[in-house]
């Protein structure tokens, strides 16, 4: 026992007990655990585990040791020695078993009777005296402060608080453990443990009353602090004075606490009877004044060896009860003239706790150390693989709850059509997702209002091909005209070939574009009708927003009791309260989710001594909150839902819901008509720009060669007026090595080599000339154009397949050409509108569009609706 005065403010007791530590006998915690790692585990685990080892041994020299005599290190030593400890009791059964740690043996010493000594071969014993080491530690430093002081007397009753939870801690968790077998110690009984937790807490209780003292409190609120104070005395006193307690302790414990109790049960009378003097009770206050000197008389019987500071202390309280009973006495006699109750008819002095032993379970909770983390045992394993089934269960069960009710309120929403009336009663109705997704596309496009802006492109482009087709044919009908004149003038010497003779195939491909024009400009027409026949059906996509063409949901004209506002206000509060409820499962899936994932009770499982089962069910009720907060948002909603029905029912009744619906569903298919409508007219309209462009390549092909023709017909025209020339001089041209110009010697369209147009005296052609008498054989449908190398040309830009319904046919031929005909363009050969009545023509005739010159007039900008065919 150790001792230190302090001056109370009130009673001046002074004095407080600390414990002295237990002892121990040094033991060798090291090789013995390494060893059964090697043999049961492997050696590979041993070395693992050498760092933890070494740590383990050096905890417990230092526990022996006491290297480090400063107070709060050795709290740190004891509770970070005892973490330890709880992870080797999982993972080494220490016993006399030959399976297990059979050569350890911890020794301990009594800390009341020193020359008593507990020996056993288990860490039970090793436990519980770290326990009891511990709350020793405390005492010492809640005796260690100066209670002089407000701020160390608080402090002191923290540290005395610690150690009351330690003892307690022991008492309930390592006593009985340690207790069993022959060897044992009494200090480490549960009734030592139980004794030792009062005391600290009547210590404890004792600063607090002294600082109650020093603030200045009212004399009633320091009695009931007083009372307790001695309360807890006197049941560390009945604990000291019955077996096996009695005997083990010495003398001056029992004096010490029995003085304290008696002290606190007269101060706390004292101060009492200061509050009952105020209140002019004074029967009552003499009748508690009597009982306290009463105490206090009784007490001093039994003093001898009681600390001086404690009898000065019972002293000077004696003589302030004295003297406030002696004028209670007098005033009473005199004034009042009360009936003095006796002593033993007075009820219990009231009490107030101020204190209450520290919860060391998170202190010395060892769940979450790391020691020896790589030895799992199968047990453990398993019974972490069993909980973790539980848990899945729990969170399987409940999650499948929270998305059946979810969909429930969504198909029953979706059923009464809420809250869609209600937006559309407001005017922030939308279109359902896919109809919306679409007329945006339309509007996107340009819409209905752009039509006349792609119409106009498709007139422009038809005007270029018909210039370029005309520009052409002029260009072949001068040459024509050049060749008749000359044929006239010269008569039979004019020799070379008619000009319709070599221009067939270019005339024949001229009056084919024509009649692709001619049917083009039908089609065009058809569609500006058909624009302007459903411009009306079209209109509706133009509306920004379009729910600003859909009708409305009106209030009735008429109201008898003008309850609509009523009506829809607490129909919108219930779907505000409905997604109130919503979020909440939200809420609770997640806390549920994260729940689990911060769910790890291994580190638990393996620090656990007892039932895994206990665990279990002490575990899995951290689920129950949640669960019951689930099952009572189902039910709110369930009520909800048939709340929101009954007011929808009359909703419906007021507002004419039916007829509103009615009205909706016909603009919905007006605008799905209408986009329909929208899309044939853009589809036809993008085959025709196609097409255009895609003719305009091939005339521009067919200019080009037209082009070269005429130029190669002026050369040969001056070199044949040469020649005419010089027949009419009567010159000789015997020597001439050129031939004679008859209708063998000009090339066909299609088959001469190009020639520069930069040229100003060509030589005369020396090229394969034209015979008549054999079958017309077109050079531009067996070989690529000599205007450019063929291996270079960039592939076609638009690769139109036939059709046996385009809006244009193509130009009757008088056989197949080939796949790689240069010149022939089907009108629209991808048009399937119902507004084009074309002649059917079989796809055989139809050529592939081979145009590689780019054009001027790219195919229009298309929206999302509009691919590229």
């Amino acid at each position: 026992m150790a001792s230190s005065p302090s001056p109370s403010a009130a009673a001046s007791t002074n004095i407080m007990l600390a414990i002295f530590e237990k002892k121990t006998n040094s033991v060798d915690l090291y090789r013995p655990l390494r060893n059964y790692v090697a043999f049961h585990y492997s050696e590979r685990e041993a070395q693992n585990v050498e760092d933890d080892l070494q740590t383990l041994k050096q905890l417990r020299t230092d526990v022996e040791r006491n290297s480090d005599p400063s107070l709060p290190a050795r709290r740190d030593l004891f509770q970070t020695y005892f973490k330890a400890l709880c992870q080797v009791e999982t993972r080494f059964p220490i016993s006399p078993d030959p399976d297990h740690v059979n050569t350890l043996t911890f020794v301990w010493f009594d800390a009341f009777k020193p020359k008593q000594k507990a020996s056993q071969q288990n860490i039970h014993l090793e436990k519980a005296s770290v326990l009891f080491n511990l709350g020793a530690v405390y005492s010492q430093i809640g005796l260690s402060y100066d209670r002089n002081t407000v701020d160390g007397r608080r402090q002191a009753s923290h540290a005395f608080i610690a150690a009351a939870g330690s003892f307690a801690f022991l008492r309930d968790n390592a006593s009985m453990k340690a207790s069993i077998g022959n060897s044992t110690t009494l200090d480490l009984s549960v009734e030592c443990a139980g004794m030792l937790e009062k005391l600290m807490l009547a210590q404890a209780q004792e600063c607090v009353f002294e600082n109650t003292i020093a603030k200045g409190s009212t004399p009633g609120v320091c009695a009931k602090i007083s009372r307790q104070v001695g309360v807890y005395y006197e049941e560390a006193l009945a604990a000291l004075n019955v077996s096996p307690l009695s005997q083990h302790f010495d003398k001056s414990w029992i004096v010490h606490v029995q003085l304290k109790a008696a002290l606190f049960y007269a101060e706390a009378c004292y101060r009492y009877g200061l509050e009952l003097h105020e209140k002019e009770e004074i029967a009552e206050e003499i009748a508690r004044l009597r009982s306290a000197v009463s105490v206090l008389t009784e007490a001093k019987k039994n003093s001898k060896g009681a600390a001086a500071q404690i009898l000065d202390a019972i002293s000077k309280l004696e003589a302030n009860i004295n003297r406030n009973l002696e004028r209670a006495v007098k005033e009473n006699d005199r004034v009042y003239l009360m009936r003095v109750p006796s002593p033993s008819s007075l009820p219990p002095l009231p009490t107030f706790s101020m204190v209450k032993p520290m919860a060391m379970c998170e202190v010395l909770d060892a769940s979450k150390e790391k020691m020896f983390a790589s030895l799992v045992p199968d047990s453990s394993a398993k019974a972490l693989s069993r909980y973790t089934e539980m848990v899945d269960d729990i969170i399987r069960t409940q999650a499948e709850k929270l998305q059946q009710a979810s969909e429930l309120t969504r198909v029953r929403l979706k059923e009464m059509e809420l809250p869609d009336s209600i937006l559309a009663l407001e005017g922030n109705f939308t279109l359902p997702t896919n109809l919306k997704e679409d007329v945006e596309a339309v509007q996107i496009s340009g819409g209905p209002a752009g039509l006349e802006g792609e119409l106009q492109q498709l007139r422009d482009l038809r005007r270029v091909n018909q210039e370029l087709l005309v520009q052409t044919e002029e260009l072949l009908k001068k040459e024509a005209r050049e060749d008749a004149q000359f044929r006239s003038q010269f008569g039979t010497r004019w020799t070379r070939p008619q000009s319709s003779t070599l221009t067939k195939n270019l005339q024949d491909r001229l009056n084919r574009f024509a009649g692709n024009l001619k049917q083009a400009a039908e089609s065009d027409a058809r569609i500006e009708r058909s624009v302007r026949e459903h411009s009306a059906l079209m209109s509706i996509l133009d509306a920004h927003p379009i729910e600003s063409a859909l009708p409305s949901l009106a209030r009735p004209i008429m109201s008898f009791d003008q309850n609509e506002d009523a009506v829809v206000g607490s129909l919108k509060q219930s779907l505000r309260q409905l997604e109130t409820l919503g979020a909440q499962r939200a809420g609770l899936e997640d806390m549920l989710k994260e729940m689990k994932r911060k769910d790890d009770i291994l580190p638990k499982l393996m620090t656990s001594t007892g039932s895994y089962e206990d665990l279990f069910k002490k575990e899995v009720a951290k689920y129950n909150h949640i669960c019951e907060e689930i099952a009572q948002n189902i039910e709110a909603q369930e009520q909800l839902l048939l709340q929101i029905q009954a007011q929808n029912d009359e909703f419906s009744a007021i507002f004419n819901l039916e007829d509103y619906k009615a009205s909706r569903e016909k603009s919905y298919k007006q605008i799905e008509a209408a986009i329909a409508k929208f899309r044939e007219i853009k589809d036809n309209i993008n085959e025709g720009l196609k097409f255009y462009v895609t003719l305009q390549d091939a005339i521009n092909n067919v200019k080009q060669q037209s082009n070269d023709f005429v130029m190669t017909r002026n050369i040969q025209c001056r070199e044949m007026i040469e020649d005419v020339q010089r027949q009419v001089a009567g010159l000789s041209f015997q020597d001439k090595n050129t031939g004679s110009f008859n209708s063998n010697n000009y090339p066909s369209v299609g088959n001469q080599n190009q020639r520069s147009n930069t040229q100003t005296d060509p030589p005369r052609p020396q090229a394969h000339y034209y015979q008549p008498e054999q079958p017309p054989i077109s050079g531009y449908a067996h070989h690529p154009p000599p205007y450019g190398p063929p291996h270079h040309q960039p592939p076609p830009p638009y690769q139109i397949p036939p059709t046996s319904a385009a809006p244009y046919p193509p130009p009757q031929v008088h056989q197949q050409p080939p796949t790689n005909h240069e010149y022939g363009q089907p009108a629209y050969p991808g048009w399937r509108g119902p507004y084009y009545n074309a002649h059917a023509q079989q796809p055989a005739s139809v050529p592939r569009p081979p145009y590689t010159i780019p054009s001027q007039y790219p195919p229009p900008h298309q929206g999302g609706y509009y691919k590229q065919q």
